[in-house]
C-alpha cells in the first residue's frame, strides 16, 4: 500500500503538469481560425426571408410579440408560444417533451437564432419560421387551436394592427365558430362545408398570423458568453483577459475543436450545421423509433404554407432549399437536426426527445456510439459508407473538462432594437 500512495504522489505533480501544459500551449493558427468561425461576432444578420415580405418590418414586430404571448391561441385560453419558449429560460420549457393541453413527442427547440436556420423542428418538416409557428397552433397536443376560431381572434383583438400591414380580414359573417382542415371531425367537416374562396380567404389570414409571430422571433438571437470574451482576447492577443476561461474549460475547448470532434457538427458562431444526422440516440419508446427526417421530407414538400405554396412571398428562385431538397437519402433514417450548444448547460434535459439528463449523459453517449434502433448511426465505428469520424475515446478526465467547456457557453437571450 505505501509503494501505491508514493507512486501517486510522484505521478501527481507530472499529471499537473501536463494539464497546465495542455491549458497554457499556444493556439495554432488553424486553431485560432476555428476559435475565430465560432465566435458570436462572426454571426451575420439573419437571412432575409423572401417567403415573408413583413419578416423585418417593426410594425409586424411588435404585432408578433403581442401574439405570441396572447394565450388566446388555444383552444383553452392557457397556452401562449411562450407556454412553451419561456423567455426566462431561455425560451424553450426545460421538458423532455413538450408540454401543451398534452404531452408532446419531443423536446421543445429553442427560438434564439432560429431565424438562421433551413429547415424547422427536429425533423425539419417546415421550410420557414413563419410556417413553423403555424404547426403547434392547430396541433391537438399544444395549442388545439382551429383556423377559424384564430382568425375571429385576430378581428376581436388585432384588426387594426393586421389590416395596416395585410390588408382587411376575410368577412366572418358566415363563418362557423370552428374549422379546420386539420382539427376534430366536426372542425374538418365545417372546413369541407366552406366554398373554396372563403377557405383560402382564412388560410391566408392564418399564414399571416404565422408571418407576424415569425418577425418577433426574428429578432432574438444569443449574446455574448464567457466563451466569446476568451476567444476575443486569444485572438486580440490580450493574454491578460484569458482568465475567462478556466483551465479544466481550456482543456475542453481544446478537446471539442480536436479530438472529441464536436466540432464536425457544432460549427459555426450557433455551434451547428443545421443538418441531420443519426448519431444513435436511444428512442424515447423502444417499441415505436421515432423516424425522424425520413418522414419529413414528403411532408414539408406537400406543406401548403411551404415556400412554393401560394401563401409564400417568394418567387420559385427564393425556395432553393426546397426546389432541391434531397427526397431520397437514406441516411435521414431516425436523422435529427444538430442543436445549436449556446446556453446549452440552461437546457438540460437532451436530445430529441430528452433522453439524457445531463451534459456528463450526453458524451458519455457520444464516446459509446451505440448502433441506431432505426436506421444507420454515423457514429458505427464500422461498415458506414460515409462515416469520416474516428471513434471517440475519452477518458473520465477529459470527459469533464469537456463538460466544464459547453458550460462556458452561457449567455443572454437578446431582441433587437432592446437592451441586451
Amino acid at each position: 500500500m505505501k509503494h501505491l500512495m508514493r507512486a501517486a504522489a510522484l505521478a501527481l505533480p507530472l499529471l499537473t503538469a501536463f494539464a497546465f501544459a495542455t491549458t497554457a500551449r499556444p493556439w495554432t493558427s488553424a486553431e485560432r481560425a476555428t476559435l475565430s468561425a465560432l465566435h458570436i461576432g462572426r454571426l451575420a444578420a439573419a437571412p432575409a426571408d423572401p417567403s415573408n415580405v413583413v419578416a423585418d418590418r417593426p410594425e409586424a414586430v411588435a404585432l408578433g410579440r403581442r401574439l405570441f404571448f396572447d394565450a388566446r391561441l388555444s383552444a383553452n385560453g392557457r397556452v401562449s408560444c411562450a407556454s412553451c419558449h419561456a423567455p426566462e429560460q431561455g425560451f424553450q420549457d426545460g421538458r423532455p417533451v413538450g408540454e401543451g393541453l398534452a404531452t408532446g413527442s419531443r423536446r421543445t427547440m429553442p427560438v434564439p437564432a432560429a431565424a438562421h436556420a433551413s429547415w424547422f423542428f427536429w425533423d425539419g418538416r417546415k421550410d420557414s419560421l413563419w410556417s413553423q409557428a403555424l404547426g403547434p397552433l392547430e396541433d391537438a397536443a399544444e395549442h388545439g387551436a382551429n383556423r377559424v376560431q384564430l382568425v375571429r381572434l385576430l378581428a376581436q383583438a388585432y384588426r387594426p394592427d393586421y389590416e395596416a400591414l395585410f390588408g382587411p380580414l376575410p368577412p366572418l359573417a358566415g363563418l362557423p365558430a370552428a374549422a379546420s382542415p386539420l382539427g376534430t371531425a366536426a372542425e374538418q367537416a365545417a372546413w369541407a362545408r366552406l366554398p373554396e374562396a372563403q377557405r383560402e380567404a382564412v388560410d391566408r389570414a392564418f399564414a399571416n398570423l404565422g408571418k407576424a409571430i415569425a418577425a418577433y422571433e426574428r429578432t432574438l438571437t444569443p449574446g455574448e458568453s464567457r466563451f466569446d470574451r476568451y476567444v476575443a482576447a486569444v485572438t486580440g492577443g490580450r493574454a491578460e483577459d484569458e482568465a475567462q476561461l478556466s483551465p479544466a474549460e481550456v482543456r475542453g475547448l481544446r478537446l471539442f475543436i480536436g479530438k472529441a470532434q464536436c466540432v464536425s457538427c457544432h460549427a459555426g458562431p450557433l455551434f451547428s450545421d443545421q443538418h441531420f444526422h443519426n448519431t444513435g440516440v436511444p428512442p424515447r419508446d423502444p417499441r415505436r423509433p421515432d423516424p425522424g427526417r425520413a418522414p419529413a421530407v414528403a411532408r414539408v414538400q406537400a406543406d401548403p404554407f411551404n415556400c412554393l405554396g401560394r401563401f409564400s412571398d417568394a418567387s420559385p428562385e427564393g425556395c432553393q432549399e426546397l426546389r432541391f431538397i434531397a427526397d431520397a437519402d437514406p441516411h435521414m433514417q431516425s436523422a435529427f437536426k444538430t442543436p445549436g450548444l449556446r446556453n446549452v448547460a440552461g437546457r438540460a434535459p437532451y436530445m430529441h426527445a430528452g433522453q439524457f439528463a445531463t451534459l456528463e449523459q450526453v458524451i458519455a453517449h457520444y464516446v459509446a456510439a451505440p448502433d441506431a434502433a432505426l436506421g444507420h448511426s454515423e457514429l458505427a465505428r464500422v461498415g458506414h459508407p460515409h462515416a469520416e469520424r474516428r471513434p471517440i475515446a475519452l477518458n473520465d478526465a477529459e470527459a469533464a473538462d469537456l463538460a466544464a467547456f459547453l458550460r462556458s457557453l452561457s449567455g443572454p437571450v437578446c431582441e433587437r432594437g432592446r437592451p441586451c
